[in-house]
C-alpha cells in the first residue's frame, strides 16, 4: 500500500471498535451474534494495526487531519514506528483476551453489556496510541477509563463493587489534574496539539517546563502505576473477573507508559526533563512493588504487585533517554504487555481448575494440571527475564544502558528486582503446582479448563516465545523506534508540514 492509502487506514482502529459497540448494543438480544461483530471487529483492527506498523517503518510517520483541518487547529491521528508497535500488540491481546472471556463462565455469559463495553474501551485504547493532541488523548483516556468502570465492577458484589470504587476515584483525581495540566498549558502556549507544543514549549522559562514535566509525569504516573501513586492497583485487579483482569494487567497500564514516553520524549527538551527523579522514581516503584509480591498469598495479588515493579524497569530506560535505553523500554513494554496477560489467564486457569486463587488452598496442580503448569511457567520464566526467553533482551538493554551512562546503582536495583521477581514466580510455581495437596484441592482432579480459555492462553505463551525467536528484527525495531523519539523533528515536521 502506498502512504496516501496507509493514512486512510488511521481511524480504523477507532472506528471499528465504536461501530461494532453500537451494533452489538442494537443485536444485544442475540448472544451469539454480539460474539461474532465482537471478535470480527477486533480481528479486523489487529489487520489494521500491523499494516500501520508496516506502512510506519517502510514510510515514516503516518499523519491524518480529522474533518481535513490543518494542525494544530483540528485533530491530528499519527502513526510512527512506537504508536504501530503498541497498536499491534494491544490490538492482539484485546482479541485474545475476548476469545478467552467467551469461553470462561462469568461477566461475559451473564451480562448483555459486556461486549459493547469491551469494545469502548478498545476504541480508547486505540485513541491513546493514535492522537497527537493532548486534549483528545484526554477523551481517549476518559473512553478507555469509563468503559473500565463498567467492566470492573459487572456482576460483582459489594468487595468487587468496593475495590473498584477505589479504581475509579483514583482515575477521576488523574483525570483532574490531566485537564487542569491541559487548561494550564494551553494558557500558557495558546495549544495543545503535541507538534505545536514541542516547539512551543521550549520557548517558555526552563523552570516552567520543569513544572509541565513533572505534571504530566504525575498525571500519566498514575495511570501506569508509577511509585507513590500505585496503590489502587493491587486492591482493584484481583477481584475482578480473570479475562478482565488480564486485559486491565497487561495492557490499561501500558496506555499511561506510553503517554509518559510520548510526552516527556516529544514535549520537552533535554534540559527540563526530570531524569534524575524518574530514576529515583523507578528504583522505588521496582523494589516496593516486588516486595508487595513477595509478601502475598493470592496469585492474582503476588501478579498485582510485579504490574508495579516492572513498571519501574520501563521508567528505567526512558529516565535513561538514550536510544540504548528508551529500545529496551519499547522492548520491555512489548514482551511485558504479552508475559503478564499470558500470566493473568493462566491465573484464571489455575482458580478455575484448582478452585481458588489462594496458594494455602492450592497444590499438586503439576499432576492434576499439567497444562496448565506448562501455560504458567513459561511466562513466568519470561517475566523473570531468564535466558534466552523474551525478558531477558530488554533487561539486559537496559543494564548495558545504564553501564553506559554510568548510572550503576539503578542497574544493580533493576538486578535485584529481576531475582526477587523470580523468587515471587518460583512462589506460585512451588506452592500452587509442587505443594502438598491442600484441603479442598482434591476437586482439581480431572478438571480442565474451557477450550476458548486454554486456546487464547496457549496462543499468547506462543508468542511470547516467538518474540524470543524474532528478537534481533523486533529490536532493531525497536532501536528506529527510539530514535524517532529523540529525534522528533520527522514528528513535528510531518504533522505541521
Amino acid at each position: 500500500m502506498t502512504a496516501t492509502v496507509m493514512t486512510r487506514l488511521i481511524a480504523l482502529p477507532v472506528i471499528i471498535p465504536l461501530v461494532a459497540a453500537g451494533l452489538c448494543i442494537v443485536i444485544g438480544r442475540s448472544r451469539r451474534a454480539q460474539r461474532t461483530v465482537s471478535v470480527g471487529a477486533l480481528v479486523a483492527t489487529t489487520g489494521v494495526s500491523i499494516a500501520l506498523l508496516i506502512g510506519a517503518d517502510r514510510d515514516g510517520q503516518l499523519v491524518t487531519q480529522g474533518g481535513g483541518w490543518p494542525a494544530p487547529v483540528g485533530i491530528t491521528l499519527v502513526v510512527d514506528r512506537f504508536s504501530g508497535i503498541m497498536l499491534t500488540v494491544g490490538s492482539l491481546m484485546l482479541l485474545a483476551v475476548l476469545l478467552y472471556a467467551i469461553g470462561q463462565p462469568g461477566a461475559e455469559r451473564n451480562h448483555v453489556g459486556f461486549q459493547s463495553a469491551y469494545l469502548i474501551m478498545a476504541a480508547g485504547v486505540a485513541g491513546s496510541f493514535v492522537v497527537g493532541d493532548l486534549f483528545t488523548l484526554f477523551v481517549s483516556f476518559e473512553m478507555m477509563l469509563t468503559a473500565s468502570y463498567v467492566l470492573l465492577t459487572l456482576g460483582g458484589g459489594r468487595d468487587q463493587v468496593r475495590s473498584g470504587m477505589t479504581y475509579v476515584v483514583i482515575s477521576l483525581v488523574a483525570s483532574t489534574l490531566f485537564i487542569t495540566a491541559l487548561a494550564l498549558l494551553y494558557a500558557a502556549t495558546g495549544t495543545v496539539n503535541m507538534a505545536d507544543l514541542s516547539g512551543k514549549l521550549a520557548e517558555l522559562p526552563t523552570g516552567v517546563q520543569q513544572a509541565f514535566a513533572v505534571l504530566l509525569l504525575v498525571v500519566f504516573g498514575i495511570k501506569a502505576g508509577l511509585f507513590p501513586l500505585f496503590s489502587w492497583l493491587p486492591d482493584s485487579y484481583p477481584v475482578a473477573p480473570s479475562a478482565v483482569t488480564a486485559v486491565f494487567a497487561g495492557l490499561l497500564t501500558k496506555v499511561g507508559v506510553y503517554a509518559m514516553i510520548r510526552s516527556q520524549t516529544l514535549l520537552f527538551p533535554a534540559d527540563s526533563r526530570p531524569a534524575t527523579l524518574m530514576l529515583w522514581l523507578a528504583g522505588l516503584t521496582m523494589v516496593i512493588g516486588i516486595l508487595g509480591a513477595i509478601a502475598q498469598d493470592d496469585v492474582k495479588r503476588i501478579l498485582s504487585f510485579n504490574i508495579v515493579s516492572h513498571i519501574g524497569f520501563m521508567v528505567m530506560g526512558l529516565a535513561l533517554f538514550s536510544v540504548a535505553g528508551l529500545a529496551a523500554a519499547i522492548f520491555y513494554t512489548m514482551h511485558h504487555i504479552v508475559a503478564k496477560t499470558t500470566l493473568f489467564l493462566t491465573g484464571g486457569l489455575i482458580e478455575h481448575v484448582g478452585g481458588s486463587s489462594q496458594l494455602s488452598r492450592l497444590g499438586n496442580l503439576v499432576r492434576t494440571a499439567p497444562l496448565v503448569a506448562v501455560l504458567f511457567l513459561v511466562p513466568a520464566l519470561t517475566l523473570a527475564g531468564v535466558p534466552p526467553l523474551s525478558g531477558f533482551v530488554p533487561k539486559l538493554g537496559l543494564i548495558a544502558a545504564g553501564f553506559d551512562q554510568g548510572q550503576y546503582t539503578i542497574v544493580i536495583v533493576s538486578l535485584v528486582a529481576s531475582l526477587l521477581t523470580l523468587l515471587s514466580m518460583m512462589k506460585i510455581w512451588l506452592g500452587a503446582f509442587w505443594g502438598d495437596v491442600a484441603p479442598g484441592a482434591e476437586a482439581a482432579v480431572g478438571r480442565r479448563g474451557p477450550a476458548l480459555m486454554i486456546a487464547p492462553t496457549i496462543a499468547l505463551a506462543l508468542v511470547s516465545v516467538a518474540i524470543a525467536v524474532a528478537a534481533g528484527p523486533l529490536y532493531r525495531l525497536c532501536e528506529r523506534a527510539a530514535g524517532d523519539l529523540l529525534d522528533p523533528v520527522g514528528y513535528v515536521q510531518a504533522v505541521l508540514g
